[in-house]
Parts: C-alpha cells; structure tokens; sequence
C-alpha cells in the first residue's frame, strides 16, 4: 500500500549551495518517524499472537533501532565535521 502522505518540496537556492545546511531539524523530524514507528512496532508485536505476523512486527522493531542508530551516526558524523 502506498503512503497517502506528500513528501515536503525540497527548496534549494543556487546561491546557498556553497553553505553548511542546518540538518539539526531534519534529523529531529527524522528521528520522531522512527520513533513512532517503533512504538507502533513495539505494540504489535506484543498483542499479535500468531508466529509469522509477531515475526513481520519483529523485522520492523528491529529495522527501526538500526535506523534510528544510523540516524545517530550520520548526525555525529555531520558536527564532526
């Protein structure tokens, strides 16, 4: 199914091209989906009961933690430089 949901319009101007972006918010937005996304995950896989759809909820539990750790990382990675 896909998501109804529009992606917010990228907005680049040539002139700030040159310019350090401010990922600060992007990275906050970014980590709140996941988070929601987890919690949901977390909530299914509690009350599902049969084995393959407590798996599926399980991958996604899963996939998230990644996400949000490499969300970490990138960030970390970003104020290094």
């Amino acid at each position: 199914m896909r998501s109804q949901v529009p992606f917010p319009p990228l907005h680049t101007d040539p002139r700030q091209m040159d310019q350090p972006a401010d990922l600060g918010p992007l990275f906050h937005r970014l980590n709140n989906q996941l988070g929601i996304i987890l919690a949901n995950a977390e909530l299914l896989e509690a009350k599902l009961t049969d084995d393959a759809s407590s798996s599926r909820a399980s991958q996604i539990v899963s996939s998230a933690v990644e996400a949000i750790s490499a969300v970490r990382d990138i960030r970390s990675n970003f104020r290094d430089k």
